[in-house]
């Protein structure tokens, strides 16, 4: 499943290709990934011109003119890719658009997915993207703006960094990583989190991350241009290791239990108390 960085890279290679491309044609296969009925769907969107395109956790935000916004989360995985001038376009595909020079991009969605288009001023009115928190890598999150995420809050925390309305864009692939790397067991409470540990688990956090990113995600997912990403396995510190030794301690990694899923941890570094 597609998480920050995968989508990170693809919004950011999606922005550097598309801004200033007039959508032209818009061919839908699958009409439940859509908000709207396909027809509306068609008519509202032919004849834009793309603005920008970002990331906000795991949907990709496409700024459309006149004020519109494309939203897409690539669900469970997807492959959503460029295609230029007379393409050999993908047997399977849900969605394709097409801009007037020729150009567009493909989806071929796994499982589920989402393409809806917005207005700009009903975005705060779109139930899945209203709710979700600031994502893991803005610049706005700041430390001093993620620890005003944690006050208040009493719950484990690996599922603070799952739950999408705190912060946005960390899935089950890295969480395993961040916590070892800020040396916290996941169903530690953030109440009992100190300064310092605060801090630790925001570094880490961003640390993971932006590694992965720098790498163009993860080596079992494709960007834009269909190009695996270098994040490969032996990157991981002890995410989906059971049994391996620890990088830091040469503990033997566990797979254990925590909530309603499963993580990967070392019980000497990562201890609960």
């Amino acid at each position: 499943m597609p998480e920050l960085p995968e989508i990170t890279v693809i919004a950011r290679q999606m922005n550097k290709e598309l801004a200033g491309k007039q959508i032209e044609e818009v061919e839908i296969r699958q009409p439940r990934i859509l908000n709207m009925p396909v027809q509306q769907f068609q008519e509202t969107a032919m004849g834009k011109v793309v603005d920008s395109i970002l990331s906000k956790g795991k949907w990709i935000f496409v700024k459309l003119n006149p004020a519109y916004f494309m939203l897409i989360n690539l669900g469970m995985g997807a492959e959503l890719h460029h295609f230029d001038l007379n393409p050999k376009l993908p047997e399977k595909l849900q969605f394709k658009l097409t801009f007037s020079d020729g150009t567009g991009f493909t989806i071929h969605f796994w499982w589920f997915g989402y393409v809806h288009l917005v207005p700009g001023h009903g975005l705060p009115e779109h139930k899945l993207t209203s709710v979700i928190g600031v994502s893991a890598m803005d610049e706005k999150l700041t430390f001093k703006e993620f620890r005003r995420c944690l006050e208040g809050k009493n719950m484990g925390v690996k599922n603070f960094l799952l739950d999408q309305k705190h912060v946005s864009g960390i899935g089950n692939v890295y969480i395993h990583d961040i916590l070892f790397k800020a040396g916290m067991h996941p169903n530690r409470k953030t109440s009992t989190l100190s300064e310092t540990e605060v801090r630790n688990l925001y570094e880490a956090m961003r640390s993971v991350l932006n590694r992965s990113i720098q790498l163009g995600g993860l080596a079992y997912e494709t960007d834009f241009h269909g190009k695996k990403g270098g994040f490969t396995a032996d990157e991981f510190l002890v995410g989906y290791k059971e049994g391996k030794p620890c990088p830091v301690c040469h503990t033997t990694i566990d797979k254990t239990k925590t909530g309603s899923t499963s993580s990967y941890i070392c019980s000497r570094c990562q201890k609960l108390s």
